[in-house]
């Protein structure tokens, strides 16, 4: 009923839910590469700029979003850990003696 009454929402759920399949489907680094590039077009002919935005971010970031389908890795613990690391100096509002922090951070999270 409501894509119905919307029919941009339901656009912009098939544009969401077919970047979500490449992601969840595909297993070759061609292929891809190849549904990424239709998934940009038919951004294009969309007209949301909010999906512009994201399809921009892939086209220019494309190369290391690729290597996601070749073992399925990503950086995710990296950026959790930066995440952990900020929060810890946050709570005690700064670092300054860096040869402690890091200490600190050795004896928390090693």
């Amino acid at each position: 009923m409501l894509f119905k009454e919307y029919p941009d929402i339901e656009k912009a759920n098939q544009l969401v839910n077919s970047l979500r399949n490449i992601f969840t489907h595909v297993n070759d680094i061609k292929v891809g590469y190849t549904k990424l590039a239709h998934w940009h077009k038919e951004v294009e002919a969309s007209g949301f700029k909010s999906f512009q935005t994201v399809a921009n971010s892939i086209s220019i970031n494309y190369r290391s979003i690729l290597n996601y389908f070749i073992n399925r890795s990503t950086n995710a613990s990296a950026e959790s850990f930066n995440a952990k690391i900020k929060a810890f100096r946050a709570q005690f509002r700064g670092v300054r003696n860096t040869k402690f922090f890091l200490f600190r951070l050795t004896q928390l999270f090693a």
